[in-house]
């Protein structure tokens, strides 16, 4: 039994070990509200796939057993990485107690296919080293109270928040206390996907530019001042820079490391 990330959705942005294990299972069951039909051209000819995203836990679980019963390998597909709001752990629970063993094959996330879709690299030396990755609450998975926003938000740094597009009024208005309004922000919706788009703006005022809700599903939203252009370097390559793999200019080896 294998959890494998499909990656945000481009079928070549799965990792190479996804594409080859889900080619080798004869059952393999994708969630197909996420996960678009395309990424089943890594599957075997012969695999039966099902999607799940109709099914409840249960149903899931009869087919593990089925799987078990008949000897069969099974890929469970997910978007993105499976450990990130993928709600594996009770599926997990489930072969544990059934007897089955699992690998999980990780994936690239949204968030990192949406910065890559930006051009942007999210930590930038002197502004911010940190990405918090985050979501608000939904009918399905609550966000725990320590966890609110405005507390994450304090920290300055950047911000991904996941599955947000239909509450970007509560977000935007519970984000100002923390970040200036110049500060960048952008939207991606569908990264990696053809019809993927982008919206970049300010954390001011990016609500005054876009109708919320065509941006209600699948949209990532980073906060940032990473975002912006700021003219701030990494030493790791300054040529005055020495570390054990390199000299500095016009002097001795250090015994600084990269």
């Amino acid at each position: 039994m294998y959890f494998i990330g499909a990656g945000p959705g481009a079928p070549d942005l799965i990792t190479l070990r996804g594409a080859r294990v889900m080619g080798q299972c004869r059952l393999v069951l994708y969630a197909g509200s996420l996960v678009p039909e395309a990424v089943l051209e890594h599957a075997h000819p012969e695999a039966e796939a099902l999607n799940t995203a109709g099914m409840h836990l249960e149903e899931q679980v009869a087919l593990y057993r089925r799987a078990q019963a008949e000897g069969l390998d099974v890929a469970r597909v997910h978007s993105g990485d499976p450990a990130i709001y993928g709600a594996t752990a009770e599926q997990m629970r489930a072969l544990r107690e059934l007897g089955i063993a699992y690998e999980v094959v990780p994936g690239v996330s949204s968030f990192t296919a949406s910065a890559a879709a930006l051009g942007a690299e999210l930590t930038r030396p002197g502004v911010t080293q940190t990405v918090i990755l985050t979501r608000v609450s939904g009918r399905a998975s609550p966000v725990p109270e320590r966890e609110h926003l405005p507390g994450l938000a304090a920290h300055g740094a950047t911000l991904c928040l996941f599955l947000g597009g239909n509450q970007l009024p509560q977000i935007v208005a519970q984000l100002q206390d923390a970040y200036p309004p110049e500060t960048p922000v952008a939207l991606v919706q569908r990264a990696s996907q053809p019809d993927e788009r982008q919206h970049r703006s300010t954390l001011g005022q990016v609500l005054d530019e876009i109708r919320v809700s065509e941006w209600a599903l699948t949209t990532m939203l980073i906060v940032s001042p990473a975002l912006g252009d700021p003219e701030t370097s990494s030493r790791l390559y300054d040529p005055a820079y020495a570390h054990r793999f390199r000299r500095a200019e016009g002097a001795g080896l250090s015994g600084g490391k990269p």
